[in-house]
C-alpha cells in the first residue's frame, strides 16, 4: 500500500529493505494471511494461508496480485518480524478495514472542529 505523505516520516529509513525481507524472503512473494483479514475463507488455500502470489493474478478478481507488508499493530514505527506480515492487497484492505474507519471518523471530526480521542 502506498505510504501517505503525512505518514512517511513514521518509517524508518531502511524500510524498503525491511518490506522486502518480509515479502520475499520470508513470505516467498506469497500472501502471508491465514484468514485474520476476515475475508470469506474461500481465499485460503488447503494449508490454511491465502492462495495470492506476487504479480499473479488473484484469486477471485484476476487482477493482478501486489504483495505489501501490513503492520498487525497498524503502529509503523513498530518494525520487528513478529509486527509484520506480508499481505496481498485485498487481504491488507481487510485487516485495515476497521482501522481505517477509525481514520476517517477522526478526519471527518477534526475538518468539523471536533475534538476525538486519540487513535490507537
Amino acid at each position: 500500500m502506498p505510504i501517505k505523505p503525512e505518514n512517511r516520516d513514521r518509517y524508518p529509513d531502511n524500510w524498503p529493505e525491511i518490506s522486502h525481507h518480509i515479502r520475499f524472503d520470508r513470505a516467498a512473494g506469497r500472501c502471508e494471511c491465514r484468514g485474520e483479514c476476515g475475508r470469506p475463507t474461500d481465499h485460503l488455500a488447503a494449508d490454511g494461508r491465502c492462495r495470492n502470489h506476487h504479480g499473479n493474478p488473484a484469486y477471485g478478481t484476476g487482477s493482478k496480485v501486489v504483495l505489501t507488508t501490513a503492520h498487525r499493530n497498524h503502529v509503523p514505527e513498530d518494525c520487528r518480524d513478529e509486527e509484520l506480515f506480508a499481505a496481498c492487497q485485498g487481504c491488507h484492505l481487510h485487516y485495515d478495514r476497521a482501522h481505517h474507519a477509525q481514520t476517517r471518523k477522526h478526519t471527518l471530526a477534526a475538518t468539523r472542529g471536533q475534538t476525538m480521542l486519540p487513535l490507537d
